[in-house]
């Protein structure tokens, strides 16, 4: 099976893609994607990871059929759940809550993902982590808005801010936490020579101009403004994840 991203015949790509090259077997990394998807979501954890040696990246959907990420982000799947190859990362970031439970997407993410090195949820990504049965007994974290809906998914100890590493699972919070939960996989998977370089290429050093990206910067009134925007969508989430925990009880 042969990423079609890497028959790209750029020359400026080729020697950059060369630079990266090694011998050995590649280091293939899935991103399932959808319609509605949040691209931020997937971003860090494509440019993060595809600077490592052999990577190989895959965005993974149903079809090969354009999908819609959250919004006007059209994005080309380059490979099918049935054609995917097996992955040394899952990645997984924050979908619709009508996917998030989709029976193919938690199958395709259960099935691969007991092959796979490393898993990756960032924000409401984590739940699909949890309809897959990979958050039993772990500690785990998540957006601001789903921190109550992570035990439903057998969560023993939720962490409410950075990115958490319990054993090959890290979930990371929305946006950001997808570049901080990559370098810690790059980390693991290469050693930290390997993840400071991937951490310089990108010039990951986040200055929020504002300082109201977390809910203690951000005080009551923003933090319930986006309450109320996100209301409906995570009443959503929690219905998905009452039924799991409901089946699985």
């Amino acid at each position: 099976m042969t990423n079609e991203y890497l028959k790209t015949d750029i020359p400026s790509l080729n020697s950059l893609r060369e630079a990266t090259a090694k011998k050995g077997p590649p280091f293939r990394v899935g991103i399932v994607i959808g319609p509605g998807y949040f691209p931020l979501d997937m971003v860090g954890v494509q440019a993060v990871l595809g600077t490592l040696p052999g990577a190989e990246i895959y965005l993974v959907w149903k079809s090969r059929e354009p999908v819609e990420g959250f919004r006007g982000f059209w994005t080309l799947p380059t490979v099918t759940f049935s054609d995917c190859p097996d992955l040394d990362v899952i990645a997984v970031p924050m979908m619709p809550p009508e996917l998030q439970t989709d029976r193919e997407v938690v199958d395709f993410v259960a099935t691969r993902g007991k092959k796979a090195r490393y898993l990756i949820g960032v924000c409401n990504g984590v739940l699909t982590l949890g309809a897959a049965g990979f958050l039993r007994g772990k500690r785990a974290t998540i957006s601001h808005n789903s921190h109550s809906i992570l035990p439903l998914y057998g969560v023993t100890e939720v962490v409410t801010s950075g990115v958490v590493a319990d054993g090959n699972v890290f979930t990371a919070g929305p946006s950001v936490g997808s570049f901080e939960a990559a370098l810690l996989v790059a980390e693991q998977a290469f050693g930290r020579q390997v993840a400071e370089l991937s951490e310089f290429i990108v010039e990951y050093d986040p200055h929020p101009p504002f300082g109201t990206g977390t809910a203690a910067g951000a005080g009551p009134a923003t933090v319930g403004k986006f309450e109320g925007m996100m209301a409906d969508m995570i009443s959503r989430y929690r219905a998905e994840a009452l039924k799991f925990a409901a089946a699985n009880a």
